[in-house]
């Protein structure tokens, strides 16, 4: 129960602020929707950039091809 807390925790920590390109540009972050499609990848191949909002997005873009539809389409939807 306390891992599944913990990786939530690390998940929302590190996706709350996952921005998208035109979202960073403007300083707003990535929609609720948005950042939920990408959670697993991000825990998958970004778990040593957790924290760090701009890695997370620059490690998600370099394993671009591994991305869960869900948030290949996201990242796709924002021009990326």
């Amino acid at each position: 129960m306390a891992r599944k807390f913990l990786l939530a925790t690390i998940a929302l920590a590190a996706l709350s602020s996952l921005p998208t390109a035109p979202a960073l540009a403007q300083g707003h972050m990535g929609t609720p929707q948005e950042r939920q499609a990408c959670t697993r990848d991000a825990q998958r191949f970004c778990r040593k950039d957790l924290g760090n909002d701009g890695a997370v997005q620059s490690c998600l873009q370099a394993n671009r091809a591994k991305l869960s539809k869900s948030c290949s389409k996201v990242f796709q939807s924002h021009g990326m």
